[in-house]
């Protein structure tokens, strides 16, 4: 192995090391399912609203921001999602803050036809999950506990069927 070579795989290596105590720090010591039964965010009018607030229904956080095309080409399907399921299912659409302002989620809201909760992440659970990037998706039971979470946009059609399918489960327990 030359010396370049060398350097080469010791920088990927101290790069990935790096990476990953970031992700650690960056849950500041709660499990991902402690934070996200207690999480609590800002409704678009500056009111809190804590994510027990929909107990009894399973509830997708999807985390998105106004210029994301793959957030927004599934909202259509997850709005069908929850015109299927009113009392099983709800959308809590949060900004992380990355780029857009409560005004910008506000604006997007008052001209798109979607029922969903949206709410800004006053409380910093993105960071307290790790997520750099969206979309990513938060899956939550009828009882607030964490069910999984979902890093990117498969589609329309394939983001819906994976939620349909979290959702046809927990319905079916009930």
């Amino acid at each position: 192995m030359t010396k370049l070579n060398e350097i080469a795989k010791y920088t990927l290596l101290l790069a990935a090391l790096l990476l990953a105590g970031c992700g650690k720090a960056q849950n500041n010591g709660a499990d991902d399912g402690t934070a996200v039964k207690n999480a609590v965010f800002t409704d678009l009018q500056g009111n809190e609203v804590a994510l027990s607030e929909h107990k009894g229904k399973v509830v997708l956080i999807d985390f998105w921001e106004t210029w994301c095309k793959p957030c927004i080409s599934s909202f259509p399907t997850m709005q069908k999602l929850m015109d299927e399921y009113p009392e099983r299912f709800v959308v809590l659409a949060v900004t992380p803050g990355f780029a857009d302002t409560k005004e910008d989620a506000r604006e997007f809201a008052q001209n798109h036809d979607y029922d969903f909760v949206y709410l800004y992440d006053s409380n910093k659970l993105h960071e307290k999950l790790g997520v750099q990037g969206i979309p990513f998706k938060v899956y939550v039971d009828p009882g607030g506990e964490l069910i999984k979470t979902s890093r990117g946009s498969y589609g329309p059609e394939q983001d819906y069927k994976q939620a349909e399918d979290v959702i046809e489960k927990y319905v079916s327990e009930k």
